[in-house]
């Protein structure tokens, strides 16, 4: 029986509130582990979710040999191994390191760097974001200061099209239309322009100039919008920095993104695929190495791109008939791609529900249309997407609370005691027909 309820709005807000973190840092990493129900947990830093295949054949070995097989992908398109046996740490790590994916210990965990899947695939971007994301990348290595930066702190590469600049990123990129790098904090409704040739040297300013504000301050925060201090003012401290390092400047109003991954299929000179809940198993990431042309992108959708340049039509159907055939998303009209799941139970001791195996088993019910849902065990609702979308929470008194959690609406909410109710719930609280007999 379905119950309305009454519940505060369980959306995270863009502007979170300035409060110092009474404890460090505990993000995991490839050196720093976490403890699970499952075993213990790497989380593994790529930036742009770029991954040759050479890359990609050492964490599947990682996973196999250590973990529990699956490679798990992240919001930021990273990658985890979950399951990893006790003290197995610096055997991960030597592996990963010979592969070229641990390229400073002391930084690992600071990688975090989103960027365009399809920059330069598709000629849909301004620019190729590629030379950013290395040169971002290299220069966070190198920074002394960068390595305080919190696990959580993230960066966002848009090569224009305005898919990343939307995933609430701490420092973002994005190229404009008359060549140039706009520079956005957080979510400041203001940006600094800069030349693009100097964009990665200026998304290392914003972040420093964030820790030493941060540090005048006297405060522990992990993010930009948690610091107390105005936007306003913020903005005019990496001001003052660019200057000091020669970079020039000026203020603009800043665009928005609208945080949409590539559909599954041909895109381009690329191969698009959704992996259905984040999980890729052994079989599916051989699948992905053998048809890649030498790169893989993971996306911050938990999809996986494969530039295919010069691909022939025949070829891209035979490919993406092997990715479909080893249980990958490949059509642009699947549910999949409405549906998303913390890791659930067993694998997480908070969860109250095996999330994952709730949303499968409803799957038909979702249905390809309407708002995405996510799945979380519990009210942390971990590597929820950002934007519209409805949460699927596992209640403490068993059974599921679905909100909607929509920008500028106040949240519709109801309770169901059994997933096999997810239809009826959703009707209710998105006024769509239903009908029993369906269930």
């Amino acid at each position: 029986m379905l119950a309305a309820m009454s519940t505060a709005d369980l959306r995270s807000s863009p502007e979170a509130p300035s409060a110092s973190r009474e404890r460090g840092d505990a993000c995991p990493g490839t050196l720093r582990l976490h403890a699970a129900d499952d075993g213990a947990l790497a989380r593994i830093r790529i930036p742009g979710g770029v991954l040759t295949v050479r890359q990609a054949v050492a964490l599947a070995e990682a996973a196999t040999r250590l973990g529990d097989g699956d490679l798990h992908l992240t919001s930021r398109g990273n990658v985890q191994v979950r399951g990893l046996g006790e003290g197995c740490g610096g055997e991960l790590a030597a592996l990963l390191d010979a592969a070229g994916l641990l390229p400073s210990p002391t930084h690992e965990r600071v990688r975090n760097v989103v960027a365009s899947p399809l920059s330069g695939c598709d000629g849909r971007g301004l620019l190729d974001a590629r030379p950013w994301l290395s040169a971002l990348d290299a220069a966070l290595c190198a920074s002394e200061e960068a390595r305080a930066l919190s696990g959580r702190f993230l960066f966002a590469l848009d090569d224009g099209r305005g898919d990343v600049a939307g995933l609430d990123a701490d420092v973002t990129l994005r190229a404009t239309a008359d060549g140039g790098a706009e520079l956005a904090l957080g979510s400041a409704g203001e940006a600094l322009i800069v030349p693009a040739g100097e964009a990665a040297r200026a998304a290392s300013a914003a972040a420093e100039t964030f820790l030493e504000r941060m540090r005048a301050g006297g405060t522990n925060v992990w993010r930009v919008d948690e610091l107390a201090l105005g936007n306003d003012e913020l903005l005019g401290a990496v001001e003052r920095r660019l200057t000091a390092w020669g970079i020039g400047h000026e203020r603009r109003a800043r665009n928005t993104g609208r945080t949409q991954g590539p559909p599954p299929g041909v895109v381009g000179e690329a191969l698009s695929a959704h992996v259905p809940l984040g999980r890729l198993s052994a079989l599916q990431w051989r699948e992905l190495t053998s048809v890649a042309s030498g790169e893989l992108r993971l996306t911050p959708w938990r999809g996986v791109v494969l530039p295919t340049p010069a691909i022939t039509a025949a070829r891209a159907a035979e490919s993406l008939a092997r990715l479909a055939a080893a249980g990958l998303v490949t059509d642009p009209d699947s549910p999949w791609l409405r549906i998303g799941a913390c890791v659930g139970r067993p694998g997480c001791g908070k969860s109250r529900a095996d999330v994952r195996a709730d949303a499968t088993e409803t799957l038909d019910a979702a249905g390809p249309g309407g708002l995405p849902l996510y799945w979380s065990g519990c009210e942390r609702r971990c590597g929820h997407p950002r934007g519209d979308r409805i949460d699927v929470v596992a209640a403490p008194e068993g059974g599921y609370r679905l909100s909607t959690a929509v920008a500028g609406q106040e949240p519709r909410t109801t309770s169901i005691d059994h997933p096999s109710q997810l239809a009826a719930g959703l009707a209710a609280i998105t006024h769509e027909p239903h009908d029993d007999r369906e269930q």
